[in-house]
């Protein structure tokens, strides 16, 4: 029955993992995009944490996604709520890409934590943060957790961490490099974002490096050497 339900999308109600809890110690930015033209890769990004369902329990995953062409520049997974794992994604995406203009999350308090502001503002870089309960204001990175559930995630049942990381990591792969995207004129995300001086290879980039995704649909990999951190 579980099988089937993941196969057809289906779920039962009940009270899943909150992602966003916010921290009232933790400072909190105004929105930034109201109104304002976003038409350029690099000028803002966005991150968001869902959580991904095992076969026993669940894990967290944090993607810092490029706004206008959708291209995931860096993502982490972990077992906790932690900060930690989002500050490491961040980190990783600013050394590979260079910075963004705005960078905008939720009010989530691992995104409203000084170790992950304080890496954004070191780097000259304005923090825009949705309104509460407002999850439309950052719509693109929830579009990505639904494709990545529905056509991942949910088919498959992990049973460990390392399984879950190089299916999502094939999967992100595929998703930057070959599938083409109605909104941005059926080209890939890597061709749009690689159209600007921000992405210097094309890749999405994760503490690991799994193998290059197959031209029609993600394709499994060995999941040997890959730790959870």
């Amino acid at each position: 029955m579980r099988r089937l339900m993941r196969t057809l999308g289906l779920e039962a109600i009940y009270q899943k993992p909150r992602t966003s809890r916010p921290n009232p110690e933790h400072r909190v930015y105004p929105y930034l995009l109201r109104d304002l033209p976003i038409d350029r890769p690099g000028q803002v990004w966005c991150a968001d944490v869902c959580y991904i369902p095992m076969w026993r329990g669940f894990l967290y995953l944090v993607a810092i996604m490029d706004w206008v062409s959708r291209f995931v520049l860096a993502w982490r997974l972990s077992n906790t709520l932690h900060a930690d794992f989002c500050v490491d994604a961040v980190e990783a995406a600013l050394a590979t890409y260079g910075k963004p203009d705005i960078f905008n999350t939720d009010q989530g308090a691992q995104f409203t934590s000084d170790a992950f502001t304080d890496v954004l503002l070191e780097a000259g870089v304005r923090i825009s943060m949705d309104g509460k309960g407002r999850f439309m204001d950052n719509i693109f990175v929830e579009r990505l957790w639904r494709s990545l559930k529905y056509e991942e995630v949910y088919l498959k049942a992990y049973e460990t961490a390392a399984e879950a990381k190089a299916g999502i990591g094939n999967w992100f792969t595929f998703y930057n490099e070959e599938r083409p995207h109605q909104a941005l004129g059926y080209r890939t995300p890597a061709a749009v974002y690689g159209g600007s001086s921000w992405n210097p290879s094309g890749r999405a980039v994760d503490m690991m490096d799994i193998a290059d995704a197959m031209p029609t649909s993600p394709q499994p990999t060995t999941a040997a050497g890959f730790q959870l951190i």
